[in-house]
């Protein structure tokens, strides 16, 4: 059976199963460059995990100033560590973003010597990419989860209401409905409103952009985009929670044999060694699969250049014809007169044209 290579994987219109697949395929390809990469920042994360979960316990029970002080300090200290490496973790993997793309494009190898680089390079730029994609994300979020708590209310009154006409279970099978729908329905909403500014740290490190050309450059960019990106979403989130339990599952074996049931003493009656062993679980599960989810967005930005853009057919012509910048103007439209210069001039060297001229002006 033929093997297929990176661009061949990445430079097709793929679906929302074709997206999983190939990102699958490039997180076991890459998987120990990838885990070194979200390593560091998910270290900081932890760090400051088990600092504030530390601190939160201790600082309701501490009788002596001196150690409340203590306490306090570890909070503060653990939320800095926290919040830091959380913003670190995102500007990290946006970074690895400008690798990965080469990667496909080209077939470069991805190291995360060169994903540092990158991250060092435009690391400002990362991070307000970071922190405009976050209010952007919990902006939509917000408005999202207000309008659907609205119409569940509405919903739930209607089903009342509606038991004095109906049988209860034919009422109560009415209302579950049109709460399913009406959460379907707000997914949907969230993710078209968020969905149009995911690939800024993309645009910004494979096209060489500010942050507000990035801005608008995503949201031209992603159009029609809702059902990769919630085939996306679905299986980093599955995955995600099923590596969690994988991991929660023997240090909860141990806290039974330990004589402590965790689902019936709950957070506050955890001890201190459970609580931070559940901390350390969590930030290892998110650097095992945060990557699957940058892999997914980088591999859908490429496949919406593929499909609005020719981007296939661009690199095409790159590599016949020379540089991109010579074919196509500022607005993206193609310039016969460049092929038509080009092919005068005789520049058909693919060999020079690989090694002197980039994609995207990387």
């Amino acid at each position: 059976m033929m093997t297929l290579t990176a661009n061949h994987l990445a430079l097709t219109p793929l679906s929302a199963g074709d997206l999983i697949d190939r990102t699958v395929r490039l997180y076991r390809r890459h998987f120990e460059t990838l885990i070194r990469t979200a390593a560091p920042p998910a270290v900081v994360s932890a760090i400051g995990s088990v600092l504030w979960t530390i601190g939160v316990r201790e600082v309701p029970r501490t009788k002596s100033g001196v150690w409340l002080t203590v306490y306090f300090a570890l909070v503060a200290v653990g939320a800095t560590l926290l919040i830091g490496g959380s913003l670190l973790y995102v500007i990290v993997m946006g970074g690895a973003t400008r690798n990965l793309v080469r990667h496909l494009v080209w077939d470069e190898p991805v190291s995360a010597r060169a994903i540092f680089q990158s991250v060092r390079a435009r690391f400002w730029g990362l991070l307000g990419a970071t922190v405009a994609l976050g209010c952007c994300v919990a902006f939509a979020a917000s408005l999202t989860f207000f309008v659907w708590f609205i119409a569940v209310a509405i919903v739930t009154t209607g089903a009342f209401a509606t038991a004095r006409l109906f049988p209860v279970w034919l009422a109560a099978m009415m209302g579950v409905i049109a709460v399913v729908s009406v959460s379907l329905g707000a997914l949907w909403v969230f993710l078209k409103t968020a969905g149009r500014v995911v690939y800024i740290p993309q645009v910004m490190m494979v096209e060489d952009r500010g942050l507000l050309d990035a801005v608008t450059r995503s949201v031209k960019l992603s159009r029609n985009n809702v059902r990769r990106l919630a085939g996306i979403l679905l299986f980093t989130t599955f995955a995600t929670y099923s590596a969690l339990m994988l991991l929660l599952v023997p240090l909860g074996w141990y806290a039974y044999l330990q004589g402590l049931n965790p689902f019936i003493e709950g957070a506050a009656g955890w001890p201190a060694w459970y609580a931070v062993g559940n901390q350390v679980v969590t930030q290892l599960s998110s650097i095992l699969l945060a990557p699957v989810w940058m892999l997914g967005l980088s591999l859908l930005y490429v496949d919406e250049r593929v499909r609005h853009e020719g981007f296939d057919i661009e690199l095409l012509a790159t590599q016949v014809f020379g540089s991109v910048h010579q074919l196509y103007n500022q607005d993206g439209a193609f310039r016969a007169d460049s092929v038509i210069s080009e092919q005068g001039s005789g520049r058909t060297d693919k060999s020079e044209s690989r090694s002197s001229h980039s994609v995207l002006g990387l």
